[in-house]
């Protein structure tokens, strides 16, 4: 079970970053970062239960970012 979540979660990330490369989405766009945060989140959870620390680090950042990201983006809405 915990293999189809990861799949989940990078394909989330990985829609994201395949739409902006063609510019289909903008890298600032609402659902640029909420489908990063959501990714990463998954990501980042699943890191912890498997304490793979590196993992966690760099998923918690993404997460990290992306809300931070997100919230500017609602908050000038």
């Amino acid at each position: 079970m915990d293999q189809i979540v990861q799949i989940v979660g990078a394909l989330l990330i990985l829609a994201a970053f395949t739409a902006v490369q063609p510019e289909r989405m903008r890298p600032d766009s609402r659902l640029y970062l909420a489908l990063n945060l959501a990714g990463s989140a998954i990501l980042a959870v699943l890191a912890v239960s498997a304490q793979q620390w590196g993992f966690v680090l760099l998923e918690g950042v993404w997460a990290i970012v992306s809300a931070w990201g997100l919230l500017a983006t609602l908050r000038s809405a």
